[in-house]
């Protein structure tokens, strides 16, 4: 479990993702060098990790949520297959370990097709594929829950975010791969680490990052394994919810706790969400209060996550 500083600690790379050490001591009250060594804690105990992450909601990229039912004993190597996929992210075992739920990245055609239509259904172990098209994120931005750790005095000592007056490039360009690769892998590496990594000029990976960042391409996701946060139970929920009511359900829905994640997708249900509960019990709590009260909820599909193979960008 993380302690009140830990969790300040999150808190702020929630907000400014490749803070200094530095910065983080300046809030946190601690020092530099035990800034480093409980992030450094955090990344064995707890998973902890930023990554860079490009916006492909604004590349014009498309996310699929899928869902693959499996022969009993099937879904364990179709599963790490699929987290060893440079396009997946959080791959799950759900329902009894014969379903995987994971969500596919696909910046062309071709690259959505080359695992939806070709890829998976040649394995007699997959009995049936569904997939779901994201069409919104309700949830942009840090989860509530990890960023309720710093008093007021504490926040107003962040940096404010300074505009470049360089005009931030509107698009990736090819020589931006080895950047995006390198930040997917260490959110935080420093700016001299990528240089040498990548083999750019300090200042220019400097430069980049906030062009990329300012124009909304880039930003930067915390991944940290919940039950450090004391949530035991995970869950992906299938909502169907009346058309005309789904903007104002899905506001809502992002908006409680227990949600980190909700987007409106196609298919047979239109919202689907990732939640955390502390135990079964707080999870029925949830669903028949503040999950039922939700505007025009036609029905909920719990499906159950017994392991998660990938988060973000590392596979477990």
């Amino acid at each position: 479990m993380l302690d009140a500083v830990d969790r300040q600690i999150v808190h702020i790379l929630a907000i400014e993702p490749r803070a200094s050490f530095r910065t983080i001591a300046a809030v946190t009250g601690i020092s530099d060098q035990t800034a480093a060594r409980r992030y450094r804690r955090m990344e064995e105990s707890a998973g902890l990790r930023v990554l860079g992450v490009p916006d492909g909601s604004r590349l014009g990229w498309t996310e699929w949520f899928l869902r693959l039912q499996t022969t009993p004993g099937g879904a364990d190597s179709i599963a790490d297959a699929l987290a060893h996929r440079p396009d997946t992210r959080w791959v799950h075992l759900a329902s009894g370990g014969t379903e995987i739920i994971c969500t596919l990245q696909a910046r062309t055609e071709e690259q959505r097709d080359a695992l939806i239509l070709r890829g998976l259904p040649g394995s007699r172990r997959v009995v049936q594929i569904s997939a779901h098209s994201i069409l919104h994120n309700f949830t942009a931005g840090p989860w509530p829950e990890a960023t309720r750790a710093l008093s007021a005095a504490q926040l107003a000592k962040l940096p404010r975010p300074v505009n470049s007056d360089a005009p931030a490039r509107a698009a990736l360009l090819p020589e931006d791969d080895p950047l995006l690769q390198e930040l997917a892998r260490d959110g935080r590496a420093t700016s001299a680490a990528l240089a040498a990594a990548i083999h750019w000029h300090e200042s220019t990976v400097r430069r980049r990052i906030d062009e990329l960042c300012q124009s909304g391409l880039l930003f930067f996701e915390v991944d940290i394994d919940n039950r450090v946060l004391g949530l035991n139970a995970h869950a992906m929920l299938w909502l169907s919810i009346e058309p005309a009511r789904l903007e104002e359900a899905g506001r809502a829905l992002a908006r409680h706790p227990e949600i980190p994640f909700a987007a409106a997708t196609t298919g047979p249900t239109n919202l689907v969400a990732s939640a955390v509960f502390r135990d079964t019990e707080h999870h029925y709590e949830y669903l028949t209060g503040e999950l039922a009260s939700l505007p025009g909820m036609r029905s909920v599909e719990t499906a159950p996550i017994i392991r998660t193979l990938k988060r973000t960008g590392s596979v477990r």
